[in-house]
C-alpha cells in the first residue's frame, strides 16, 4: 500500500493474530487511502470478531472508518462479557469443537454442532439462518461476512475452551437439561417407559431416568457421573447456574 501512514497499536490480548514485528507496541501501517479501517484491521490478521472499541486519537470510531495520515489508530479486545444482538443466546460449533459442543450442552447451553465438515460457506449460512455466534478456531472462517456473530476459540485444551467461551459470553447454565448427543431437551422419565431401551443390568441398577424429547436418547447416571459433575460444579461454582445431580448417560 502506497497512501496514507497510520500508527497501530493492537491490544495485548489481540497480538496473537499480527506478524511478530507488530507485538511490541505502536508500529506504522501504510494503507491505500480508501479501504476503512474494519478492512485494514482484518489484512493484519485481526477478525473483527475479536476486535471491540477502535479509537483514533483517542477517539471511538466505526470499522467504516476511513484512515487518514498520522492518525494513531488503537485496537481493544472485545468487552467481557460480550453482548450479543438478539436472543436467545445459542451456539453453532465447527467440526473441530466436538468437546466443547458436549461440555456445553452438559451445562444447558445450546450449542448445535455439525459432526461432518460442511463447509465455511455453510457453516456461516446457517450462523445467519438460525442467529447463532459461530464458534471457531479458523480465522478465516470468522472473516465471512455473512456470519451472524463469532469468536475465536483461543485454546485448543477442552477445558480452557468452556472457561473462555462461558466467561466471554456468560450464557445462562442449567446443567443436565440438554442432550449431550445432539442438544436436543432432556425431560424426565419413568423406568417404565424406557425400559426397552436399557441393557438389564442398567434395570436392575438405576431408577432415576431422564429421555431427550429430539433423538429419544436415554440417560442415567452412568459410570461416567462423577467426571461430568466435576465439569458442571467447576463452571456453576465460577460462572453460576443450577446445581447438578440430574442423571446421565
Amino acid at each position: 500500500m502506497n497512501g496514507p501512514e497510520i500508527t497501530l497499536e493492537v491490544a495485548p490480548e489481540l497480538r496473537l493474530f499480527v506478524a511478530h514485528e507488530r507485538r511490541q507496541g505502536r508500529t506504522a501501517v501504510a494503507t491505500d487511502g480508501s479501504s476503512t479501517l474494519g478492512h485494514v484491521v482484518e489484512s493484519l490478521g485481526v477478525p473483527l470478531t475479536e476486535a471491540g472499541q477502535l479509537l483514533v486519537d483517542g477517539t471511538p470510531v466505526p470499522v467504516s472508518h476511513i484512515p487518514g495520515a498520522g492518525e494513531l489508530v488503537e485496537v481493544r479486545a472485545v468487552r467481557r462479557p460480550q453482548q450479543v444482538p438478539g436472543a436467545p443466546l445459542r451456539f453453532l460449533l465447527d467440526v473441530h469443537l466436538g468437546t466443547l459442543a458436549r461440555r456445553l450442552r452438559l451445562l444447558g447451553v445450546d450449542a448445535a454442532y455439525e459432526s461432518e465438515d460442511i463447509g465455511d460457506p455453510a457453516l456461516a449460512a446457517l450462523s445467519a439462518a438460525q442467529r447463532r455466534v459461530l464458534l471457531s478456531r479458523d480465522r478465516g472462517l470468522l472473516r465471512r461476512r455473512e456470519i451472524w456473530a463469532g469468536a475465536y476459540v483461543y485454546s485448543d485444551r477442552p477445558e480452557e475452551q468452556l472457561r473462555d467461551v462461558l466467561g466471554r459470553f456468560a450464557p445462562v447454565l442449567a446443567p443436565w437439561t440438554r442432550c449431550t448427543a445432539c442438544n436436543g431437551e432432556l425431560v424426565e422419565a419413568d423406568k417404565d417407559s424406557v425400559s426397552a431401551r436399557l441393557e438389564k443390568g442398567t434395570q436392575q441398577s438405576y431408577d432415576v431416568f431422564a429421555r431427550c424429547t429430539a433423538c429419544e436418547r436415554v440417560y442415567w447416571r452412568g459410570a461416567h457421573h462423577a467426571g461430568l459433575e466435576a465439569v458442571v460444579a467447576d463452571a456453576v461454582r465460577e460462572f453460576g447456574g443450577a446445581g447438578s445431580g440430574a442423571p446421565t448417560a
